[in-house]
């Protein structure tokens, strides 16, 4: 029986280490930028400014702003978890070709931004930071909230707070909570100090909400959309799965830019 004591402690001690860097490191299990020097040119084949938003004391973040010649409106941009807007700025053809300019933000520690995400709540500020400086250049009727993976929990939370004129949802998550679930089962819940509880925002949400998600979406499955956030979803809100589409490259399916067209018109 002593074996059998030493080994119960042994896996006892592994869990409480497992569950005690999941706690202090849960960043590095969410959040994966790319950084960028200060001095880095971005380059990009549509006209751009760059801009440097004050959030708070010693914290800067980068942004893009692109340009049309004929100017719609703005999409507000949350990308997702990965990369930064070099990469992101790839994919905002799209909206320029239907004459709006894009707006994209880089979170603290991604890109250019300086500072380091450390809750859910400083990450909200921020891109309310962020938001307020765009409601200076655009009227609030004329700017679409767009929100990519990530980007739809801190999408949806702007716009339950604000007035814009529509909310764009691409591959959401009923919360990082369900996620965390799903993935790791043997975690106990109170070790997710990060939320994002999507379902809980678009209760509160009044402008009109478009949902976009992938069948084969091997990241977030297409069920947070069909099953979770649908019962959330307002009678004139709209849900649509795209056909054989992963979770990468919706900006890029058939389906999805022909969608584009009616609610950017």
């Amino acid at each position: 029986m002593k074996w059998f004591k030493r080994i119960a402690l042994s896996l006892l001690g592994l869990y409480i280490l497992i569950c005690t860097l999941v706690y202090f490191f849960q960043e590095h299990l969410i959040f994966f930028p790319e950084k960028l020097p200060q001095d880095y040119k971005f380059q990009f084949n549509e006209p751009f400014i760059e801009k440097s938003i004050i959030v708070d004391k010693g914290i800067i973040l980068n942004g893009l702003l692109f340009r049309t010649p004929n100017s719609k409106g703005c999409v507000f941009y949350l990308h997702g978890n990965g990369g930064s807007i070099r990469n992101w700025g790839e994919k905002v053809q799209p909206y320029l070709d239907l004459d709006y300019d894009v707006f994209l933000l880089d979170y603290r520690g991604y890109g250019k931004s300086n500072g380091t995400i450390s809750n859910e709540n400083t990450l909200y500020k921020d891109i309310q930071v962020a938001y307020d400086s765009i409601v200076h250049i655009y009227p609030e009727d004329k700017i679409t909230v767009l929100g990519y993976s990530l980007g739809t929990g801190l999408a949806a939370n702007l716009v339950s707070k604000n007035h814009p004129k529509q909310l764009i949802l691409l591959a959401p998550y009923y919360s990082f909570s369900q996620m965390a679930k799903e993935h790791f089962p043997f975690l106990p819940k109170a070790l997710i100090r990060y939320h994002f509880p999507t379902w809980e925002y678009l209760k509160q949400i009044k402008a009109p909400v478009t949902v976009f998600h992938g069948d084969i979406d091997e990241v977030i499955n297409c069920s947070n959309s069909t099953e979770l956030l649908k019962p959330y979803l307002k009678q004139e809100d709209h849900l649509y799965v795209l056909r054989n589409q992963q979770h990468d490259g919706i900006t890029d399916n058939i389906s999805y830019l022909g969608f584009l067209q009616q609610l950017l018109p």
